[in-house]
């Protein structure tokens, strides 16, 4: 390997977290490091001051740009729209030492709240651990309106940030629960789990069933997975737990197909926001890596 090379594959991990928590999604992020690479391979690094710099300027620039194309197209998504999550091969040492929950699905949906240059202000400097000044340069604007927009994405973030945050093994723990009770559902056992301000968002791309808006309330929350429950007892429904984004994940195929990769946010009683995403062209990436478990819970 060339040095110059192995100068971009030294920082890919940085760059790929980066790209990924701009964009929320594992494709854009690889693409934004593709033209990323192409510029960087133009560029002659021994006249660089700073490579790293360099490299992470380019890498937010490209981002910025597919966010806001991005955002144009969100707009248009049919029903709610979930990051896709990362998987185990995506996620390089580097990268999961640096991580803490800025990877986890919950954030990266909260992220959304913020504008394309917020987002790019907060990242650099309160995920990655720029100055102000750096991620000025970096973004091509004054220090004072860095650090403007870097508060206002803060404040937003505070506005919207879960009530409750508990660490994953309290996740996995209700998830696991979630799991059981819906291989013999009942009612009681079903909504016990249920905060009574229980709020689900679903993503199914246009592509398949999932609710248009998200759901609010326990009592509809409970009518909801009753149907998924019995639909998959008439199927081969086979459930999984697997760590995605830093946070557990339970998986769903049904007839050896992932039809559902689910989220929760709790109380550390009761869970009180699922997440559940079912686009089938997000969920292809994982199922390429993630085999069936067969026919067996």
């Amino acid at each position: 390997m060339d040095p110059q090379t192995a100068l971009f594959q030294q920082h890919r991990p940085r760059l790929f977290g980066l790209a990924y928590r701009m964009l929320g999604t594992p494709g854009d992020a690889e693409d934004v490091l593709h033209d990323a690479w192409l510029r960087w391979n133009d560029q002659n690094s021994d006249a660089l001051d700073d490579p790293e710099a360099w490299l992470v300027t380019v890498t937010t620039r490209l981002a910025l740009d597919r966010l806001r194309r991005a955002k144009t197209e969100r707009a248009h998504h049919v029903g709610p729209w979930l990051p896709e999550p990362l998987v185990a091969d995506e996620e390089e040492p580097p990268m999961q030492a640096e991580r803490g929950q800025s990877l986890q699905i919950s954030f990266l949906l909260l992220l959304e709240r913020l504008s394309a240059e917020e987002r790019a202000a907060f990242l650099l400097h309160d995920v990655f651990d720029y100055s102000h000044a750096e991620a000025a340069t970096m973004l091509g604007i004054t220090e004072e309106a860095c650090r403007q927009r870097a508060h206002r994405a803060k404040q937003r973030l505070r506005e919207g940030r879960p009530r409750f945050t508990y660490a994953p093994d309290i996740q996995q723990r209700l998830l696991e629960k979630f799991m059981q009770a819906m291989q013999q559902p009942t009612p009681d056992v079903l909504k016990s789990l249920f905060a009574d301000d229980i709020t689900v968002i679903s993503d199914g791309g246009g592509r398949v069933t999932a609710t248009l808006r998200p759901l609010h309330g326990s009592e509809r929350v409970l009518r909801l997975y009753s149907q998924v429950a019995l639909r998959y007892r008439s199927m081969e429904a086979v459930h999984r737990m697997q760590w995605l984004n830093g946070a557990p994940a339970l998986l769903t195929w049904v007839d050896g197909e992932l039809a559902t990769v689910m989220w929760i946010e709790t109380d550390g009683d009761r869970i009180v926001a699922i997440h559940s995403l079912r686009d089938p062209l997000k969920l292809a990436r994982l199922k390429a890596v993630t085999p069936s478990p067969g026919h067996a819970s």
